[in-house]
């Protein structure tokens, strides 16, 4: 028994050694600028409150209602959202990518309070109304946001009620709830705010439980958009047709 003991405490005790390098995927630069992707796109700087400098890209239009800002998952980098910025300019509307701490290149390293930091920063570029666009991980930074500045409207996709409770979902056999420094709590965070809310998601989510998505959808008094069939990281949950009418609907 004190050998099956040791080995659970030396569990847990690399669990939370390491924990964030099992919540945040980064993929490094280096990126190309921001023309080079979207023709008339700009490159940018964003300035965190504790003296980071991030990269970003705006894709801004003269006449556009809102600008979207995106708050990535927690997987890879801006440029692999490219496809939503040129969906969501193709239809009039001005789009910020941006990286958090530790992706594409950028310095320091990724936790909940640097994300919002991070996201802060990144609305400090923009002048005029906003839409926040989060995506799985970046759904819980945009909530956060909006207790800070409430947006026109608010996208949520495949968010989950709280980090702790995704963890709980995929390793059930670790104390996760206590063992967590980021805590992300997007149901409690969304039921305390009045703002348009769309949530999406993938019937088929292997990531994010659907049921803790429609959970956040109660909480918010969203519209819930079910996308039948799709799974976490399908390109129909990035920059699919009810991805972008979502949008539309909260500019």
């Amino acid at each position: 028994m004190l050998i099956a003991l040791a080995v659970v405490v030396t569990i847990v005790a690399v669990v939370f050694t390491f924990q964030r390098k099992l919540v945040y995927f980064p993929s490094p630069g280096p990126l190309p600028s921001a023309d080079e992707v979207l023709p008339g796109g700009r490159d940018v700087r964003l300035v965190t409150a504790d003296g980071l400098m991030l990269g970003g890209w705006h894709f801004e239009l003269p006449e556009a209602p809102v600008t979207v800002v995106v708050f990535p998952g927690n997987g890879g980098n801006r440029e692999g959202r490219v496809s939503l910025a040129r969906a969501l300019t193709s239809r009039g509307l001005s789009v910020l990518l941006f990286d958090y701490r530790g992706y594409g290149g950028n310095p320091g390293k990724p936790t909940e309070e640097g994300l919002t930091f991070d996201a802060r920063a990144a609305l400090d570029l923009i002048d005029g109304p906003v839409v926040y666009f989060g995506e799985s991980l970046g759904a819980a930074v945009a909530a956060e946001l909006a207790t800070f500045r409430v947006p026109k409207g608010m996208v949520l996709r495949s968010p989950f009620t709280s980090l702790a409770a995704a963890g709980s979902h995929h390793y059930p056999w670790l104390p996760v709830r206590m063992l967590l420094q980021d805590k992300y709590p997007v149901a409690e965070r969304v039921s305390a705010l009045d703002v348009p809310t769309v949530v999406l998601l993938g019937t088929k989510d292997s990531v994010v439980p659907p049921a803790q998505s429609r959970e956040v959808a109660t909480a918010a008094r969203a519209r819930l958009v079910e996308i039948d069939g799709a799974d976490h990281n399908d390109e129909v949950l990035l920059s699919g047709p009810q991805v972008i009418d979502a949008v539309l609907s909260v500019s």
